[in-house]
């Protein structure tokens, strides 16, 4: 029987990258020159963690960065900014969260729109994934398009789709 899984995944690597680009254009940006503006990426707590002395600095970093991961192909639905904090003297830091993976409720709201769509095909929640299946390859294709036109809070990728 033919399935797909609706998974939501991040390339770690093409963050990597985002950050690593955003790190020099801060280091040659005129309004963050003699600035403590640090950017780190830790990939096992997958978060990013930026510091700098003021709160114009701290906005501009958070808009900077989205823009980086969107020309990475990082979706920046993926981005959880938390508030910013003191880290000491006077830097804040703001650590930002990678979503990974489909919560309970974001897959129930998968397979609910899936179930309301009327193809005859089945949808199961998985760990943090949704596996959907079908007599049908046409209506797995279908179930893809309704999925990508719904608007949900976080970005989707379909993979091992099976025959």
């Amino acid at each position: 029987m033919p399935s797909f899984d609706a998974v939501n995944d991040i390339n770690m690597q093409e963050v990597d990258n985002a950050v690593n680009n955003l790190k020099k254009e801060v280091s040659s940006r005129f309004d963050f020159k003699d600035s403590n503006t640090e950017i780190e990426l830790n990939k096992k707590d997958e978060t990013i963690i930026m510091t700098t002395n003021d709160d114009m600095k701290m906005r501009s970093l958070r808009e900077m960065l989205i823009s980086a991961c969107l020309k990475r192909g990082v979706d920046n639905r993926t981005l959880e900014f938390k508030d910013v904090e003191k880290a000491g003297g006077s830097l804040l830091r703001r650590v930002v969260k990678l979503k990974k993976g489909l919560d309970k409720e974001q897959a129930k709201k998968i397979t609910a729109a899936i179930k309301e769509s009327g193809l005859k095909v089945q949808a199961s929640i998985m760990d943090d994934k949704v596996r959907v299946t079908g007599k049908k390859i046409d209506d797995l294709q279908e179930v893809i398009a309704l999925l990508k036109g719904a608007e949900l809070d976080v970005p989707l990728q379909f993979i091992n789709m099976k025959s």
